[in-house]
């Protein structure tokens, strides 16, 4: 294995993917089975977890992948991941926090129970999950290859933005506090937690706006680099994190946006 190979390699490490089956997390889960971990995805469509599994082994990647369904809505569902992870593992080298939803309305009619549905899956149910998994994730840990959590974050949680969802900026605000608070509280147990705060990818949450290559690059067009994100560009950001070329960071929002989150529009003194 060359240098490049072994520094940013997952080969033989166990990884959990919620919301696996599309967006974002299909991209994380190919990239860690491409890098050859054993990947589990879970997502409420259980249906959905298995074709992405079966594309993603469809690939001749160094890994595989596996699904089941999971949900981290409520603390019955999350109650149940936690089982169906200790069924078939009892180390766990990587967790990435990736399932979310997320709740579109005008400020004058955005309703109640749109904070609690979208908190309950972005920041309760990623606490409660990292949590329970805590022990499995600190039986795979050591002082040279911690053990790692990924938590998708936003742009949006750290530029304020709404576009009407109101509580999804807020919850990613929250889990990159939260991101912060666990780095400090896993350090000791060799556990590093960091987040994604990407911008604009194609995915089901953000097809209405990047669902066809015109609105893509429509939606491009606003970010500094002119583009949205690609899948390369998930997948350099996990393996980064995920292997040993990561394995001092720890507390980090890792802005994949093109420029967003320091894109500002103002200047003091020039036209």
């Amino acid at each position: 294995m060359s240098y490049l190979e072994d520094l940013f390699s997952v080969a033989g490490k166990t990884a959990l993917v919620t919301g696996g089956a599309s967006g974002i997390g299909r991209m994380v889960a190919t990239a860690l089975a491409q890098g050859g971990a054993h990947v589990m995805i879970a997502s409420r469509k259980l249906e959905a977890c298995q074709a992405t599994a079966e594309a993603i082994n469809g690939l001749g990647a160094a890994g595989r992948a596996e699904a089941f369904a999971g949900d981290v809505g409520s603390e019955e569902g999350v109650a149940a991941l936690v089982e169906a992870v200790r069924a078939r593992t009892e180390r766990l080298g990587i967790l990435v926090n990736n399932a979310g939803l997320t709740w579109g309305e005008r400020y004058e009619s955005f309703p109640y129970h749109a904070w609690a549905r979208v908190m309950n899956v972005n920041v309760t149910g990623l606490f409660h999950l990292t949590r329970e998994l805590t022990p499995l994730l600190a039986a795979a840990a050591s002082d040279d290859d911690p053990a790692r959590v990924v938590n998708l974050g936003s742009v949006m949680g750290t530029q304020p933005i709404a576009d009407g969802a109101y509580s999804y900026t807020a919850s990613k605000a929250a889990v990159h506090h939260i991101t912060r608070t666990l780095a400090i509280e896993l350090s000791g147990r060799r556990i590093t937690v960091n987040a994604f705060a990407p911008g604009p990818f194609q995915s089901k949450m953000t097809a209405f706006a990047t669902g066809t290559d015109e609105k893509a690059a429509r939606v491009g067009a606003r970010v500094p680099l002119g583009r949205i994100g690609v899948p390369d560009d998930i997948a350099g950001a996990t393996l980064y994190l995920c292997s040993r070329a990561g394995s001092y960071v720890t507390g980090a929002i890792l802005p994949i946006d093109g420029g967003q989150s320091v894109q500002h529009g103002m200047s003091l003194f020039k036209d």
